[in-house]
């Protein structure tokens, strides 16, 4: 076996530009690519695909990957808002999480929480694989912006050929400024039987921005700081259970439990800057930090099915349960807040079940299947001196698609397909019903065996969202019956090439969204304040990539670009007082500036070792009308972060040992991601709030494990 095998960048062109894993190179080349992937050796790391490259576990495993921005912020058209472990908020083509469709196990996690936090909760360490569709490009999906589906560590992928039972121990510290520690047990009860417990602790404290200093918008050093972030010490820990039942040679079932929790004393505000909360809280007179715990209970179970030689039946059926909550007593004694003294708790549980087969039948490649998905929030607050509140919300989303990839013949492809979807909701906001059927068509070309053209057209669909949960679950939100669901369409155009070495591609889009809900709407005509259809948002851009795998070395380079513009309707573009009504042209906030990022990675097999360096680019964006964003001053600070690490992985009696060593954020810059949040706010009580979520400085990273 190949100490240092791995699949060749270009192997993740499967997937490139939305093709999916039954492109025409996947037709072509399968045998080819089986071969190479029986080759690797499996160490420990994280499998990624886009949808124009992808990492393999090594490129993950270097990265040392404590956040899921380390894993997924390279990838072109991808970003990850946030720094504070409760705010992983995954953006594609400047789409916020709320856009997208995000699973792990099958299990449905879109859950509105808070809006000062992310949408997704997970520590990448117990991830096997993540993959990223950009866009909606097939009936089999849904979401507008696009998918994300996260896979966990199972038995049978880890447990080396010819044995019974593995183990694997870790240890991580980061100098600015965590520590952690992981244990994982595998291996078979029989040979039907297998099984995984899994379990990570990681302890946080307050760390370091770049450069030392917290420097307001002005670039001076803000009074009462000392460069620490202020509002980040906590634990993580996160626990899996996984059985694995091999029930006949073409059939298993996998039973999984993941219980993850974040426990600290965090800020009230954990997405907004630091200065935004010491602002704030100069102005009202309360603690800065406040106990707050969010924990999430995933159940699944997993079924798959092979059968006729040609179908294939994926089934998943699932709970997922999460918790918000925060003690408020700091309020008590305070003017004005002590009434609302006490414990504030917010749950959001998604249950569901998803169904997908494929079957192949002479020319004819069918893919379908079906979803039911279940929402259901509720928001309690346990006030001291005041009646307690209590307020519940539900949603039932259902669907069915066929989709048929039709062979013309070996080198033409055509890909219709039709979904019908089906919402029900019971908010405040909305008490209707929903439902539209929407279609799909592709058409791809394979010019040579490496050359590849591929064109498609998806339309869109969501209905309106039950309300953000930690702030009521629509108790205090504003009723409207007349709201739309959104629709639209994704059209793309892409051209991929490779050959045994070199690798490019690049796709083009355009996504109009029709009938854009916004949760602040401000109508200047009626003076209503609340969720409402704004009008229709367009967002175009590309994404290209290009790159090499040859000898010890490599490279791949990828440039991606998102513009996005309304066009408000006109009770939104004109009238009123509040300029805030004047939404026509605005950008979405979350838009990121052309960017650029490197990857290099050169391997010395004689000693088993791998040497790394990574870039990201990020252009500066100019002030601009948007939707949410900073409402004095949203122009946004390009920055240039570069990151190195060395990874040793030994032989002989040291196998199953490795070292892993580097430093992110090499040349300590000051900067904030552009799809957190930036920029500087006017308030009538605070005044001036700088919002600037600051990420670390220079991160000195040693990871040790090993593995029996």
């Amino acid at each position: 076996m190949k100490p240092f095998a791995r699949k060749p960048l270009y192997s993740a062109l499967l997937l490139s530009l939305g093709l999916g894993a039954a492109s025409a190179w996947g037709e072509q080349s399968s045998d080819k690519f089986e071969e190479e992937k029986f080759e690797e050796v499996t160490v420990w790391g994280t499998k990624v695909w886009a949808s124009s490259v992808a990492m393999d576990e090594e490129a993950v495993a270097i990265k040392q990957v404590d956040h899921i921005s380390d894993l997924l912020r390279a990838l072109p058209g991808v970003d990850v808002g946030g720094a504070h472990s409760l705010n992983q908020r995954i953006t594609i083509r400047s789409m916020d999480d709320k856009d997208l469709r995000i699973t792990i196990d099958g299990a449905n996690q879109n859950t509105y929480m808070y809006h000062h936090m992310g949408n997704l909760q997970i520590h990448a360490d117990i991830l096997s694989s993540a993959e990223i569709e950009l866009g909606n490009n097939s009936v089999v999906n849904g979401g507008l912006g696009g998918t994300v589906r996260f896979t966990t560590r199972s038995a049978d992928e880890l447990l080396e050929p010819g044995k019974k039972i593995g183990a694997r121990a870790q240890l991580g510290y980061a100098s600015n400024a965590a520590n952690s520690a992981a244990l994982t047990g595998y291996g078979k009860f029989s040979d039907t039987l297998d099984f995984l417990v899994y379990g990570n602790r990681v302890e946080r404290d307050d760390y370091e921005v770049g450069g030392g200093k917290i420097l307001s918008d002005q670039g001076e050093e803000i009074p009462g700081t000392d460069g620490k972030v202020r509002g980040f010490e906590g634990d993580l820990t996160d626990a899996l259970v996984k059985l694995g039942w091999q029930l006949s040679a073409n059939q298993k079932i996998k039973l999984g439990y993941e219980a993850y929790k974040d426990k600290g004393d965090y800020t009230y505000r954990p997405d907004m800057g630091l200065v935004t909360d010491l602002t704030i809280n100069a102005g009202l007179g309360g603690p800065l930090l406040w106990p707050t715990e969010f924990t999430r209970d995933t159940i699944t179970v997993n079924y798959d099915l092979s059968w006729g030689g040609h179908s294939t039946l994926s089934a998943a059926v699932f709970t997922n349960t999460s918790t918000l909550e925060r003690d408020e007593n700091g309020w008590t004694g305070l003017p004005r807040w002590d009434d609302y003294a006490g414990i504030i708790r917010g749950d959001a549980k998604n249950t569901g079940v998803n169904l997908i087969a494929r079957s192949r039948l002479d020319r004819h490649h069918l893919t379908y299947g079906g979803e039911y998905i279940r929402y259901n929030t509720e928001f309690y607050a346990d006030y001291n001196n005041i009646p307690d509140e209590f307020s519940g919300e539900k949603a039932i989303g259902t669907a069915i698609y066929l989709e048929d990839r039709i062979a013309f013949s070996d080198k033409v492809f055509f890909i219709p397909g039709i979904r019908y979807n089906n919402y029900n909701i019971e908010s405040r906001v909305v008490d209707d019903h929903f439902d539209a059927f929407t279609g799909a068509l592709a058409l791809e070309y394979q010019v040579t065996r490496d050359l590849l053209l591929h064109a498609s057209s998806t339309q869109l669909f969501k209905g309106p969202e039950i309300g953000e949960v930690f702030t009521g679950a629509g108790l205090y939100d504003q009723p409207n019956q007349a709201i739309e669901a959104e629709t639209g369409v994704n059209s793309e155009l892409a051209i991929a090439w490779r050959n045994e070495i070199f690798n490019a591609g690049a796709t083009l889009f355009n996504t109009r969204i029709d009938d854009y809900i916004y949760d602040y709407a401000s109508n200047g005509v009626t003076g209503f304040y609340g969720k409402d259809n704004v009008g229709d948002m367009t967002i175009k851009g590309f994404e290209a990539y290009a790159g090499f795998d040859f000898n010890h070395w490599t490279v791949l380079l990828t440039y991606s670009k998102a513009d996005s513009r309304l066009s408000a309707f006109a009770e939104y573009s004109v009238g009123g007082d509040d300029p805030a009504t004047n939404l026509e042209g605005a950008r979405l906030d979350r838009k990121q500036g052309d960017t650029i990022s490197v990857e290099v990675d050169y391997q010395i097999p004689s000693i088993n070792l791998t040497l790394h360096w990574d870039m990201l680019w990020v252009d500066d964006i100019a002030a601009g009308k948007d939707l949410d964003g900073a409402t004095l001053n949203n122009a946004k600070n390009g920055f240039n972060v570069h990151n190195v690490a060395v990874r040793w992985t030994p032989n002989g009696v040291m196998g199953g040992f490795s070292l892993t060593f580097g430093a992110e954020n090499l040349f300590d810059e000051f900067y904030a991601s552009q799809s957190s949040r930036t920029g500087v706010s006017l308030h009538p009580r605070f005044g001036e709030l700088y919002l600037q979520d600051f990420e670390p400085g220079r991160n000195i990273k040693l990871t040790l494990a090993y593995r029996l």
